[in-house]
């Protein structure tokens, strides 16, 4: 199966993003393009589009699949000047207009999840259903950029290679295949491809406020996935689920033996419970 990339541009932006195709020859035979119910892939802090490679194969047979390189991160504008959560929200909506993608699901991980949501709040009739992989509405401890910053230190970059930043990223509780593959070679060694700066920047937005208004006014089925040892307290998803908006069908599984990054830890198991839940809509 394969992809094709494309870059949309807003407000001077560049957005990379993976669009799958379930026909490898390219000529559209297998399934008409404009006949598959778009969804849309966000990663989280430090991520990129190709996390989400496995879930993207698996749905893109009955799916329009786009997986996007969200500002600051991967192949997408690596400086950009504004970071802030509406900024985010905006991308979103211009790769769904530019690339033609009708009433979306999103599905968003961490902070790819956390702009989901914003979206559906700000958007509601651009939104047609959500998956929030530990996700939610409360607001950030106002350590946590810190934290994130202390923790990027930490990464002896630049790793001399690919094998060497398996083995530190998966010494630190990460899925290393998955991580490394997010780095690119300069002259010196690989590096990630994103700006410290930028993510503290970025994680920042999430500090100082809950965003439980936005919760409330999200209009469309959400399917809340966590992690068993993730970082969204219980206490969070009950309240999620107890004050969804009124319009809204909200369930809740956590999978067992995962942490924060499900999608990479177990991602089988998700592609079931999405699948699932795309046959409801």
């Amino acid at each position: 199966m394969m992809w094709t990339e494309h870059t949309v541009t807003r407000a001077g932006v560049r957005l990379v993003c993976r669009d799958w195709d379930p026909d490898p020859s390219g000529t559209g035979s297998t399934i008409a393009r404009d006949t598959r119910p778009p969804v849309v892939l966000l990663h989280g802090l430090a991520g990129h589009a190709g996390e989400w490679d496995a879930a993207a194969a698996h749905l893109a047979p009955h799916h329009r699949v786009v997986a996007v390189d969200q500002r600051g991160h991967g192949a997408s504008e690596r400086r950009p000047a504004d970071v802030s959560r509406s900024a985010y929200v905006a991308d979103v909506r211009a790769v769904c207009e530019q690339l033609g993608l009708h009433q979306p699901v999103l599905i968003g991980q961490s902070l790819g999840g956390h702009t989901a949501m914003l979206t559906a709040a700000a958007h509601p009739e651009l939104v047609r259903g959500l998956v929030l992989v530990e996700s939610g509405a409360a607001a950030a401890d106002p350590g946590t950029a810190q934290e994130i910053g202390d923790w990027l230190d930490s990464w002896p970059v630049p790793f001399p290679s690919p094998a060497a930043a398996r083995e530190f990223l998966t010494g630190q509780g990460l899925n290393g295949e998955a991580w490394a593959a997010g780095l690119e070679l300069r002259a010196d060694g690989w590096h990630p491809r994103f700006e410290r700066s930028v993510m503290i920047a970025a994680v920042s937005g999430n500090a100082g406020r809950d965003w439980w208004p936005q919760w409330h006014a999200v209009r469309c089925p959400t399917l809340l996935v966590l992690g068993e040892k993730g970082i969204i307290p219980p206490a969070e998803s009950v309240r999620m689920l107890d004050s969804a908006g009124p319009a809204a069908r909200t369930t809740a599984v956590s999978v067992p033996g995962t942490g924060h990054d499900v999608h990479l830890d177990r991602p089988a198991v998700l592609n079931t419970l999405v699948s699932a839940f795309l046959s409801t809509l």
